[in-house]
């Protein structure tokens, strides 16, 4: 029986890559270096999977940043303004597309479906000249092949790079995207016959847009596709890869008929009703890989189940057709579990990171071939037995308090324009408000303060003063600049799930079980075993100590319970809704002490609510219904004049307007500006919203500094659609990213340009 992985992360063991790639950004290293290091982590990757016995090896899963900006550098999609002449895109024009430079912006970044995970949206239009322009692929395949490692090459399949691209600024609302196919074909034409020259005997292309509810004109584009690449993919093993939810009956009818494919890769742990499909007919003499070792989460696989799921499917498909995988790339999950040595013994038993996966993708694989090593499906079972007995995993007043929440449906009693006079009585803010996101500048120094606190190499008197004195540096700065509603700059956390989580009951941490998040941005996701409460408060000290500085308002800074959720490891012996519901009554308890404590602005982001939406719009309704339930839970108790503000980033909002009117919040701050401002188009069709709103003015995830009269323009143009006393001035997102140098002078020219437009109506 062969074994299948999907993908592998990129960032390796220790973030090795994120800090060659800041070194290399910041003129530290050379492209060299970064190359080096890159190489170091593909071969080691490679060998680790050949090592484990895995047959299906993925290649060209690496990436200096994101797998569909390396699309659009093959295929030489490159927007005009990065001033690029053609031939093989080097560094420079790679990642000013995903970063900006000084003088353009980046191009638009987005959430990867329902992943924490970001890519950067191609820019497309009837005028780009396609040419093969990033030869990639071939050369790590040749790459892995001197190591002695025959690898599957991966390319991100042409009809869903069409779909997950958006029409370039200009372009003609009713340009087709799918136009572009027969161009985009060409290309991957190329592409292949580079593969077959160097020995590729397998290519796989991942078409995850097939998970999606698709018309019939997108899926006919499928079958156009692979019939017109039919010829050179001639004498190649053909895999297409799904994964993230259940591959809709008319899609696999549409991709199981395709005659120059030769495998069918499906998610078996999110999609449990394509198994119905497969089962209700699958084609004679085609590869099934089956994707049962869930790539998304950090659970240990339950080996018992797997094991009759795949003697199930080998009764459909044959045993040498079968191919066990894992059910989506497993760059969404930690490295390896070894690097894990303050876990405890017993939750550590129940877990998986990606390299004890491979290890459980094989064994699965050689149990079906008659080799089941009994004491690894042993230890495995009674891990899962542990898991379900254990009592930290279960609290009867946690449980019993969620259940109680039945009934109501927690909304403030006065309604948001009522409460907005009231809190404008208190505040006696401008017209177009000034405000920040949350977080300033993490530096170096700032960075030691946490770590040799954790280390106890520092008391925490030193650790408070330290703390102290830059929370009064943010303050100040942030009075110099003359903005109005002011932040704290959250310089005691490194990441704003991990230090809630570290704080609330039922809560798990890793030492180094990174997850890349865009780029170079690593995110460690907290791991919800059991039930959440919050034994005592977790900003109050800060968040006072902070408005002590400054008679200003001074914002409270929560991260919202559909955020922790999403942003987190979630426990699977429970429905995700329970879970944030027990989250939910834990953040409310911190909202009603901060209010206590004076504290008259308070921030609870939920900047991953659209993110979990699920892919399939039949679940939208549902999943809104409790996600919005659950942050209005947060805040129903609090009095008419405290301001509530939440904030969301990078997704696409449009889709789901009425449900964050439903939300009920003052103040929503929300990402804008890297989105071409589409969020702005909502309003222009109709959409009536009566709450405080801050669409971002400038990108913070660029180095770029936008220059005043830009913000100007922004501003401008959101106030052709929406209310001035509604209106608030913010950038896109928190500044944690960013160099002071850079903070300074984006800020200064905010605020000039929020000046600039109130002096103009006033007049």
């Amino acid at each position: 029986m062969a074994s299948h992985i999907v993908g592998y992360p990129r960032m390796g063991p220790k973030r090795e890559l994120k800090f060659a790639l800041e070194s290399f950004w910041d003129g530290k290293s050379s492209a060299e270096d970064l190359k080096k290091v890159s190489a170091d982590l593909r071969a080691s990757i490679w060998k680790q999977q050949a090592g484990a016995g895995i047959k299906y090896i993925p290649s060209n899963t690496f990436s200096y940043y994101d797998q569909v900006l390396d699309a659009t550098a093959t295929l030489g999609a490159v927007p005009p303004r990065y001033g690029w002449t053609g031939g093989e895109v080097e560094f420079d024009t790679y990642f000013s597309m995903a970063r900006g430079n000084a003088s353009v912006p980046a191009m638009e970044m987005t959430k990867w479906f329902d992943t924490n995970y970001h890519f950067i949206v191609p820019e497309l239009g009837p005028d780009v000249n396609f040419t093969y322009s990033s030869h990639k692929a071939v050369e790590e395949y040749k790459e892995a092949k001197a190591l002695g490692v025959d690898t599957i090459p991966v390319l991100i399949g042409p009809v869903s790079y069409l779909l997950l691209s958006k029409s370039a600024k200009g372009v003609d609302k009713s340009f087709s995207l799918l136009s572009l196919l027969p161009k985009v074909l060409a290309v991957y034409k190329e592409v292949v016959a580079d593969l077959k020259a160097a020995g590729a005997s397998w290519i796989q292309f991942d078409e995850p847009t097939l998970v999606l509810d698709l018309e019939s004109h997108k899926l006919q584009a499928f079958t156009d596709a692979y019939e017109e690449l039919a010829s050179t993919l001639s004498g190649l093993n053909v895999l297409i890869e799904t994964y993230f939810a259940d591959v809709p009956a008319e899609a696999y009818r549409t991709i199981t008929s395709l005659s120059s494919v030769t495998a069918y890769g499906f998610d078996l742990v999110r999609g449990t009703k394509t198994l119905d499909l497969i089962k209700g007919g699958f084609p004679s003499g085609k590869y099934l890989f089956a994707g049962v070792v869930d790539g998304r989460n950090i659970w240990a696989n339950d080996l018992a189940a797997s094991i009759s799921t795949l003697q199930a499917l080998e009764g459909v498909v044959g045993k040498d057709k079968l191919v066990v995988s894992t059910s989506s790339s497993l760059l969404h999950t930690a490295v390896d579990l070894v690097n894990e040595t303050k876990l405890d013994d017993e939750i550590k038993s129940w877990l998986a990171f990606a390299a004890q996966k491979v290890v459980e993708v094989n064994a699965l694989a050689n149990a079906l071939s008659g080799n089941k090593d009994e004491a690894f499906f042993s230890a495995n079972a009674a891990a899962l037995a542990s898991r379900k007995s254990s009592p930290r995993v279960t609290n009867e007043a946690v449980q019993k308090a969620a259940a109680a929440l039945k009934g109501s449906d927690h909304r403030r009693a006065t309604n948001v324009s009522a409460r907005l006079d009231a809190q404008q009585k208190k505040l006696n803010l401008p017209i177009l408000p000034t405000t920040t996101i949350g977080s300033f500048p993490q530096t170096v120094e700032l960075r030691r303060v946490r770590r040799e606190y954790k280390a106890k190499k520092i008391s925490e008197e030193e650790y408070v003063k330290a703390i102290t004195e830059e929370i009064r540096q943010v303050v100040e700065l942030q009075e110099e600049l003359d903005i109005d509603v002011l932040v704290h700059g959250e310089p005691e956390r490194n990441d704003m799930v991990e230090y809630f989580g570290e704080q609330l009951s039922g809560f798990a941490f890793t030492v180094n079980g990174w997850v890349q998040s865009y780029g170079s941005r690593c995110v460690k996701p907290p791991i919800i075993y059991g039930d959440v409460s919050r034994p005592k408060a977790m900003t109050v000290f800060w968040s006072s100590k902070a408005q002590s500085l400054t008679k200003r308002p001074m914002k409270g800074m929560l991260t919202g319970p559909v955020t922790i959720l999403n942003w987190s490891f979630v426990r699977v012996d429970q429905p995700r809704s329970e879970t944030c519901y027990q989250i939910a009554l834990a953040i409310k308890d911190e909202v009603e002490d901060l209010e206590k404590a004076g504290i008259s602005v308070i921030q609870i982001d939920e900047a991953a609510l659209r993110e979990g939406l699920p892919l399939r719009k039949s679940e939208h309704a549902d999943y809104l219904d409790w996600s919005v339930h659950s942050f209005r839970i947060t805040n129903v108790g609090v009095q008419d004049t405290t301001q509530i503000h939440t904030h969301m980033c990078y997704s696409h909002f449009n889709d789901i307007i009425h449900s964050i009117i439903d939300m009920d919040a003052d103040v929503i701050t929300i990402e804008n500006s890297r989105s071409d401002e589409k969020l702005l188009s909502v309003f222009r069709e109709g959409v009536k919203y009566g709450a405080g709103i801050g669409p971002g003015v400038y990108d913070i995830h660029s180095p770029r500094i936008p220059p005043t009269e830009e913000i100007a323009d922004r501003i401008n143009k959101m106030l052709a659609v929406l209310e001035k006393n509604i209106l608030w001035v913010n950038p896109d997102c928190g500044l944690k990213t960013r160099k002071y140098t850079e903070v300074r002078p984006a800020l200064t020219n905010l605020v000039t340009a929020a000046k600039l437009i109130r002096n103009e109506l006033a007049k």
